[in-house]
């Protein structure tokens, strides 16, 4: 890869706002899913659950963007690229009523060699803390360009 790296390898991006979780935020991204669980969407059988009360699916972590717009801080990726995948690593449940901080950094960078050429792949990866300060995923947003 061509571009120099280190003005953005080292940095770490911060949300400018907590987003803030809400039981009708966690129904609604369930609704979008067809995801009927009660420990998401019903608050007497969740507070009756292991967890004590409403938390997010799994996945709901993908629906947290990285910070800072970092991809657009890295050349290659000024004008865009495509989503290559995303890993998640989940270590504490996200809970209606969460104030979720996003603070995200480039983790890893490489090239492939496709039939179609040479692609670029960035990992950016984000932790969420919530106002406990507790991590309660990680991330890590895959995206791909052509050289």
């Amino acid at each position: 890869m061509a571009e120099d790296k280190s003005n953005f390898m080292s940095r770490s991006f911060e949300a400018d706002e907590p987003f803030i979780v809400t039981a009708e935020r966690i129904a609604s991204f369930c609704a979008s899913l067809g995801d009927d669980n009660p420990l998401y969407l019903d608050a007497a059988a969740a507070t009756a659950g292991p967890y004590g009360g409403i938390i997010a699916p799994p996945a709901f972590v993908a629906s947290f963007r990285y910070a800072g717009n970092v991809f657009e801080q890295i050349p290659a990726f000024s004008h865009g690229g495509l989503m290559a995948g995303i890993d998640i690593e989940l270590d504490a449940p996200i809970r209606a009523g969460d104030s979720i901080r996003v603070s995200s950094r480039v983790k890893e960078t490489y090239e492939k060699t496709g039939r179609t050429g040479t692609m670029i792949f960035v990992v950016v990866r984000s932790t969420l803390t919530n106002q406990k300060g507790e991590v309660v995923a990680r991330v890590d947003h895959r995206m791909m360009n052509r050289v």
